[in-house]
């Protein structure tokens, strides 16, 4: 494995092995588990909004239910009902809730990330993350982050870059 910095044994194992197999360079980050919620871990932590990525659970209100991950930066919001709804070709889109993104993923939000979803889950990549000098991202766990070059997240399985959040307002 290379360019690991930090206590890998914080970070749930599934998303240590999704990266490992991967062969992404990331550093680990410790995390208060009462601080792991963006906002919070940002203002204790001292990290730009902009470098806090969420994994964002969409469900398709179709039968059977389909699921969609983005990763938007924090200083942006996810186009659920346009961008995302055009993307998948799907009008009927809604946030997954806590409980719902924890049984199917297996993660606490605060802790939810791209690597070691589901494989069946497409993964979306929100092209802003593209243009940062790093991005923060849950480490399937709230006691821990994963800190890693943008472009290492195109080595994810099925992993794509879109244009799927907006700017707040």
């Amino acid at each position: 494995m290379r360019g690991v910095n930090g206590d890998r044994s914080l970070l749930d194992p599934r998303v240590r092995a999704a990266l490992d197999a991967a062969d992404i360079a990331y550093d680990v980050i410790e995390c208060a588990p009462e601080l792991a919620d963006t906002a919070e871990f940002c203002a204790h932590y001292d990290i730009p909004p902009a470098n806090a990525c969420n994994t964002i659970l969409v469900v398709a209100k179709t039968t059977p239910k389909q699921y969609f991950a983005c990763l938007v930066a924090a200083d942006t919001k996810l186009d659920v009902n346009h961008r995302v709804s055009a993307l998948v070709g799907i009008k009927r889109l809604s946030f997954a809730s806590s409980d719902e993104t924890a049984e199917l993923t297996g993660m606490l939000i605060g802790g939810v990330t791209l690597p070691a979803l589901p494989p069946a889950i497409p993964l979306y990549i929100d092209n802003r993350v593209l243009t940062l000098d790093y991005a923060i991202l849950g480490g399937g766990n709230r006691s821990s982050k994963i800190k890693v070059a943008p472009r290492e997240l195109a080595k994810l399985p099925g992993a794509e870059f879109v244009d799927i959040a907006i700017p707040r307002a």
